[in-house]
């Protein structure tokens, strides 16, 4: 059976697990979480960077910097993972649910601005399959609306959008704050972990504190103050350095990384075009503005009898294919909240989209095992 997903090692990581453990410092921001915090800021010109437990973690951070309230309406896509959701569910947020594009499965940012109202505090794009959504578009209504952007970067590590002024930006530098994931199943992994990019400078000082379990403790050990307490609200948002040794090793293999995956994904694309084209079945697109990093391998299927179709044959033949997400205006615990518009869009992916095997190590002779099934 060739699995979905395989997380890779590139062969340093329990070497520094285990120089870890020499310092005597596995608790959270040792030496590897400095390091990890220094290259993402450097490579990516993310102001300031803070590894979480977890991408949800750095999700519950934003919600809470941006100080939501019972009340408060954030607009985000219903195509996405309950992680995008729950952080403002849990500050008492009301959401309100964005279409999918009809091209794309990130948010329709054309219908962004008839869901925005007095009460409507932020917008949180998710870049899908690590394709930037249209944040020229995104941050022009942050700007006449005085809204908050927190992109949701789950799946963007290492992806890019150029915007109208021809600049080219990293994926979660644009938004005023970022989550990312560094899951199993995502590029770069430490098998759970995530974490927030701060851009607007305002919260770099807060998002710390809240990270720290609301003290100042890291300004003490900075010798910034005499004596830390408790100063704000938080939790053990910061990750075991353990954790961080593991990523560092996957950072420093990030080039090679999406180097292979590319590889594969631009395989399966020119591959399997002609037999999607006769199936009606759609492939992945990029927009022009947007950059690739292959997180995923995607084909939309004309219906929800050929997606499970599909997916049968694929498995009978030894292959693990998935479908994605299931649409949340629709879900058992907030559908009742959800405020009856259709979302045709969002409808036809949950019942149509399906993910391909798509790792590291997936070799030549199972890609092409699975491309002679597409005839």
């Amino acid at each position: 059976m060739i699995p979905f997903n395989k997380p890779y090692l590139s062969g340093n990581e329990t070497n520094y697990i285990k120089d870890a453990v020499a310092t005597g410092k596995i608790s959270g921001n040792g030496y590897f979480t400095k390091k990890c915090h220094g290259f993402f800021e450097k490579q990516y010109g993310f102001y300031k960077c803070l590894l979480t437990t977890s991408c949800t973690d750095a999700l519950e951070m934003a919600a809470i910097l941006i100080d939501i309230q019972p009340g408060d309406e954030v607009i985000l896509p219903s195509y996405t993972f309950v992680s995008t959701a729950n952080a403002f569910v849990l500050r008492g947020a009301k959401l309100i649910f964005a279409d999918s594009r009809t091209d794309h499965p990130g948010i329709d940012e054309d219908s962004i601005e008839a869901l925005v109202t007095s009460k409507t505090k932020a917008i949180v794009p998710v870049h899908y399959a690590g394709v930037a959504c249209d944040m020229d578009k995104i941050m022009a209504l942050s700007e006449k609306y005085n809204l908050y952007v927190i992109e949701d970067a789950a799946q963007a590590i290492d992806s890019y959008y150029t915007g109208k002024d021809g600049v080219k930006r990293a994926l979660g530098s644009i938004g005023h704050l970022a989550a990312f994931s560094f899951h199993e199943t995502k590029n770069i992994i430490s098998g759970e972990g995530g974490m927030l990019a701060i851009n607007d400078k305002d919260f770099a000082e807060r998002a710390e504190i809240i990270w720290e379990k609301g003290t100042n403790r890291s300004a003490f050990f900075r010798g910034e103050v005499n004596k830390y307490g408790w100063v704000d609200v938080g939790s053990s948002f910061l990750p075991s350095d353990i954790i961080a040794a593991f990523l560092w090793a996957q950072l420093e293999n990030l080039k090679n990384i999406q180097s292979r995956r590319l590889e594969i994904w631009n395989t399966y694309h020119s591959k399997i075009e002609q037999w999607a084209n006769s199936n009606q079945i759609d492939l992945p697109q990029v927009p022009g503005y947007a950059t690739n990093n292959a997180h995923m391998y995607y084909l939309v299927c004309r219906d929800l009898e050929q997606r499970n179709e599909l997916i049968a044959y694929l498995k009978s033949n030894g292959i693990s294919a998935v479908f994605h997400y299931l649409s949340l205006h629709k879900s058992e615990f907030y559908q009742a909240n959800h405020d009856g518009r259709s979302l045709p869009q969002t409808d036809r992916y949950t019942d149509c989209l399906v993910r391909l095997p798509m790792f590291f190590e997936l070799n030549e002779n199972e890609v092409i095992h699975q491309i002679k099934l597409f005839k």
